[in-house]
């Protein structure tokens, strides 16, 4: 199977090339402003926010996996500002250029890196309690939209497109509500902890340490955890549209992963309440 991987060389791009591409089943291209550093993996830079420039390279594709995204300083993820900006302007350029490229070359099946920010505000007003075991909030492939964010709002934009794809040209349509990957070294329940204290921005012993702990324990997807999920997407044939959540099996999640395991098979190996300590 032939995929692309748009941001691809990025951390969740990576996180599923680590565990997918020396496998003979797939062949990977990644596509991205940066070369990927597997030499498993086909490496094309190229702009996504140019349809001309990443047109040819979704020829003979039999899936995309849409990661790429412009980082915005306004309207990200923690900012409730609504307001039109270039950054957000082109992450909507890129989410069509994808789409219209993966019809018109007749890719039959789309992978969407949307995100639980898509329904972030359940999350700000159901925390800090959800952040602990004894919260009952699920979260699950039924509920309304409830963005937390622009950035959120975008993520609802790609799923409109691909809704519109999967009715009217045929692509099945994967939407992936993915929680929390990480970065190779942080992948563990006490990664963005760890990575805050690596950063200057808390100490081990602070509060602000021990609540990112808490919230990540729910809100981890392993990197191999994640990988699985989109084996699972690229190996299904069933769907037309359909939305995932992309977290571990933790047992404190407040999003739901039996759909995901009733249609896909997903079958998650990871939960951050195994985790007593970082690593050493």
């Amino acid at each position: 199977m032939k995929v692309l991987i748009t941001g691809g060389a990025g951390t969740v791009g990576t996180a599923i090339t680590d565990h997918l591409a020396d496998r003979p089943a797939y062949s990977f291209t990644s596509l991205d402003l940066d070369d990927h550093s597997d030499s498993n993996v086909e490496s094309v830079v190229a702009d996504v926010a140019e349809y001309d420039a990443i047109r040819p390279h979704l020829n003979k594709k039999d899936a995309v996996v849409h990661l790429a995204n412009t980082p915005l300083q306004t309207g990200h993820s923690r900012d409730r500002t609504i307001e039109w900006t270039e950054a957000h302007g082109k992450n909507i350029r890129i989410h069509a250029n994808v789409m219209r490229a993966a019809v018109d070359a007749g890719v039959e099946s789309v992978i969407w890196a949307s995100s639980n920010h898509a329904v972030g505000m359940y999350e700000v007003a159901n925390a800090p309690d959800i952040y602990f075991p004894d919260s009952d909030l699920i979260v699950d492939h039924t509920v309304q939209p409830r963005p937390d964010s622009v950035y959120g709002a975008e993520k609802l934009y790609g799923e409109g497109l691909g809704r519109l794809a999967a009715e009217s040209h045929r692509v099945r349509f994967y939407a992936l509500r993915i929680c929390t990957v990480c970065d190779r070294e942080y992948d563990h329940p006490f990664g963005h902890a760890e990575a805050g204290v690596d950063r200057g921005d808390w100490e081990r012993d602070s509060d602000e340490y021990a609540m990112q702990v808490a919230r990540i324990r729910g809100m981890w997807h392993s990197r191999r955890d994640h990988a699985h999920l989109v084996e699972c997407c690229l190996e299904d044939d069933s769907v037309e549209f359909d939305v995932f959540y992309g977290v571990s099996d933790n047992d404190r999640r407040w999003f739901d992963i039996d759909h995901a395991r009733e249609v896909l098979g997903y079958d998650p190996q990871d939960n951050g309440e195994t985790w007593e300590a970082p690593p050493t």
